[in-house]
C-alpha cells in the first residue's frame, strides 16, 4: 500500500471533506481527487492535441483567411447552425 504525507492544511481539509462533505474516509477524497487529474489531464492531452492540430493545418497551408471581424463571425454562425442542424438527423 502506498503511504501518503500531507501538510497539516491538506490533512485538514481531507478532515473537513469526510466529515461535512459527504466522503466516508481520506482514501474517498484521494480517490476522487485522482479521478479529477485524470479528468483534467485527458482534456490538457485533447486540448495539446488540437493546437497541434491547428499548428499543422497553418504549416501546410489548409487555413482560410477573412477580410474582417464580422466574416469570420458569419462563418463560424454558420458552421454552428450546420451542426445543429446535423445533429437532429
Amino acid at each position: 500500500m502506498t503511504e501518503i504525507r500531507l501538510s497539516e492544511r491538506d490533512s485538514a481539509f481531507v478532515d473537513d471533506l469526510v466529515a461535512n462533505r459527504g466522503y466516508r474516509n481520506a482514501d474517498e477524497v484521494v480517490a476522487a481527487g485522482l479521478r479529477l487529474l485524470g479528468s483534467e489531464q485527458g482534456k490538457f492531452i485533447e486540448l495539446q492535441r488540437l493546437v497541434q492540430e491547428g499548428l499543422d493545418d497553418m504549416a501546410t497551408g489548409r487555413v482560410h483567411r477573412y477580410a474582417s471581424a464580422d466574416e469570420m463571425l458569419d462563418d463560424i454562425k454558420q458552421m454552428s447552425a450546420d451542426t445543429k442542424t446535423r445533429a437532429r438527423y
